[in-house]
């Protein structure tokens, strides 16, 4: 899954004005995808290409216990709450953006094969959506344009932003799916994944900046804030 963890995002800043804006939000939706790219190329997690291991990804994540257990991914989650939280002084967004954060491993666990931890053990986890490519592109779709539409009805400002994000979360998501895939490593497969997760938080941030929640009034929708 790639966009589809970023509808998480869209939902919480569709619910409250008091979630953090959608740029901080579209981090912590694929932090522990930042963190596994980071500890990849350093090796301290492992990754292989394996050619059909899943019919809709190459990839072969086989060493993944500090990013993609569900222990992993509440450690990130707490620490990144907590850097929301102390640095806005408001637990809401901070409780927001671990709901974020943890949403990654649930939503992975529905289209990964046997590949996530609970705690980093031999116990392996995946439901495997991967290799159902007429449930998995449906789904994944489906909760990101929801959720992206539910963004958009809860709040208010200019249209062309949004647009252009969802435009663009849309290309880099069929280049993924049906774009050639790598039969061997190189470090421009994480490179690749770095700059895509970077790029559409920096559309984010701006759309972020254009537009409120429809329950901020007054100062809230002259000046809303750049967080």
């Amino acid at each position: 899954m790639f966009i589809g963890h970023f509808a998480p995002a869209f939902a919480a800043c569709a619910i409250t004005n008091e979630a953090p804006k959608l740029g901080t939000l579209f981090i912590a939706a694929q932090l522990v995808d930042w963190a596994f790219m980071a500890f990849f190329m350093v090796g301290i997690e492992q990754a292989r290409i394996e050619p059909g291991i899943t019919v809709m990804s190459p990839l072969d994540l086989y060493h993944m216990p500090y990013t993609h257990s569900l222990l992993g991914t509440a450690v990130f989650a707490v620490g990144f709450a907590a850097v929301v939280g102390i640095t806005f002084r408001n637990a809401v967004a901070a409780t927001w953006t671990a709901i974020v954060v943890m949403s990654h491993w649930v939503l992975d666990l529905f289209v990964h094969r046997p590949d996530l931890t609970l705690a980093g053990g031999d116990e392996k986890l995946g439901w495997g959506l991967w290799n159902y490519p007429w449930i998995e592109i449906p789904l994944e779709l489906g909760i990101t344009l929801g959720a992206f539409i539910w963004f958009m009805r809860a709040t208010k400002g200019p249209i062309v932003p949004p647009l252009i994000l969802i435009g663009f979360m849309l290309v880099f998501q069929l280049v993924s799916w049906f774009g050639p895939q790598p039969t061997e490593y190189s470090i421009a497969l994480p490179l690749t994944a770095l700059f895509a997760f970077g790029f559409l938080t920096a559309l984010a941030y701006w759309v972020g900046t254009t537009r409120w929640h429809r329950n901020e009034v007054g100062l809230g929708v002259a000046s809303p804030p750049l967080w």
